[in-house]
């Protein structure tokens, strides 16, 4: 028999831990036991104290039902390893698979009780909230439920405008992780699903758009994309509700910097510079009210100048690539974007510093991304590849070696 978890200093107990996020996401001990596959006898003594929940596997487990990462149930007191490329491949197998279904599940057809739409809609936001913090194994663990409980709300009779927003809002994430990870083909499939799911709505096509460029520029598709978010962002110019679109500016404003980004990978220097300055127009009028990132879509005057830096690497321009990037980091806005955007931001850039032969500048911006997300390090493989190069540069400097290190990869 196990003895109840004792209190240690001020810390909350992990039990209690579970039992508030629990409360605060909706859920009951039976429908939270349903999600992570115990009994509800299992819930009452974990979050009781009188079972003690030590496995970090089960942790794991239990955080992804709650959408929070496990160092939020543990307090900081174990560091969870950097995911290995099994756990990340079968995690994307699993996604994979819910993509594939087609079938319409049924509410409460599996025995097991229906999630409600506002139950559903934290989830989703609590995933999104994680991805914008860089967690993107989290994200990828939760993904497979929320793509099949997002399908199901689909086809609930409502007239809650949220049960519509659910499948874009997942298949849009969907698509964003995947196209991290190097999945540009099923990223492009979530994009196209989001796309459909959509229905003609201008505002919903619109926030698909942006992942849709995104998943088509991983396909190295740059018209493509461009094409698409250039229509989008017309769309949205044109449509007659457009005035009661609060976040109408951030949109439109994400669509034009994914324009920009489009048209530089296919080297249209004139199209980049158009959209680039459409876009800087917008933020500068709109952008400091759209500072927030809402299901991805952050628009603001960084953000605009964060692109430029990345249009400039792309039509070749290095110099006045990393000139714009280090006057746009050095502004007190850039440390309030989301933790992923960040990350993301300095690994791209280092294209720029390694073809002005600066490998130095290249590990640095790749040991910071690593503190602010480590994931987007140890999963993308276009960090891979860049910390790859700046090994075979050379010596490194010690915290370069021991990011390689732990990410498995040595100077070869």
């Amino acid at each position: 028999m196990t003895r109840p978890v004792r209190r240690t200093g001020n810390e909350l107990p992990i039990g209690r831990r579970v039992a508030e996020l629990r409360v605060n996401r909706g859920m009951n001990q039976q429908v939270f036991a349903d999600r992570i596959g115990k009994s509800k006898s299992w819930v009452d003594k974990v979050e009781r104290g009188v079972r003690t929940l030590d496995r970090l596997s089960v942790i794991q487990t239990v955080a992804a039902a709650l959408g929070v990462a496990p160092s939020v149930l543990l307090a900081g007191k174990v560091q969870r390893g950097p995911a290995t490329d099994t756990d990340t491949d079968s995690a994307v197998e699993r996604v994979r698979e819910a993509l594939a279904r087609y079938d319409v599940p049924r509410p409460g057809s599996d025995g097991q009780p229906a999630s409600s739409l506002r139950q559903l809609d934290g989830q989703v936001g609590y995933a999104w909230t994680a991805y914008r913090n860089g967690h993107h194994a989290q994200v990828l663990r939760m993904l497979p439920d929320l793509l099949g409980d997002s399908r199901r709300s689909h086809h609930i009779q409502t007239d809650d405008p949220a049960a519509a927003d659910l499948p874009v809002r997942v298949y849009r994430l969907a698509a964003q992780v995947l196209a991290k990870l190097g999945e540009a083909d099923l990223a492009w499939l979530a994009a196209d699903r989001a796309m459909t799911a959509a229905a003609g709505d201008t505002r919903r096509a619109a926030l698909a758009t942006v992942s849709l460029a995104q998943a088509l520029r991983a396909l190295r598709r740059g018209r493509l994309a461009m094409a698409a978010a250039a229509t989008a962002a017309q769309r949205l110019d044109l449509a007659p509700a457009r005035a009661f679109l609060p976040e109408e500016p951030a949109l439109t404003g994400s669509l034009l910097t994914e324009a920009a980004l489009a048209a530089a990978a296919c080297g249209a220097a004139a199209a980049t510079a158009e959209f680039t300055e459409r876009a800087a127009h917008l933020a500068a009028a709109h952008g400091e009210r759209h500072h927030g990132d809402h299901d991805g879509i952050g628009f603001s005057p960084v953000t605009v100048e964060l692109a430029r830096a990345l249009t400039a690497m792309r039509l070749g321009d290095h110099h006045r690539a990393v000139t714009t990037h280090r006057r746009a980091t050095a502004d007190d806005a850039w440390h309030r974007l989301p933790a992923e955007h960040r990350a993301a931001h300095l690994i791209d850039i280092t294209r720029a510093h390694l073809d002005l032969g600066d490998h130095h500048a290249a590990g640095r911006a790749l040991v910071t991304a690593d503190g602010i997300a480590p994931a987007e390090t140890r999963l993308r493989p276009a960090a891979r590849a860049a910390l790859t190069t700046v090994l075979r540069a050379g010596p490194a400097a010690a915290d370069v070696t021991r990011l390689a290190t732990t990410i498995g990869l040595t100077r070869q």
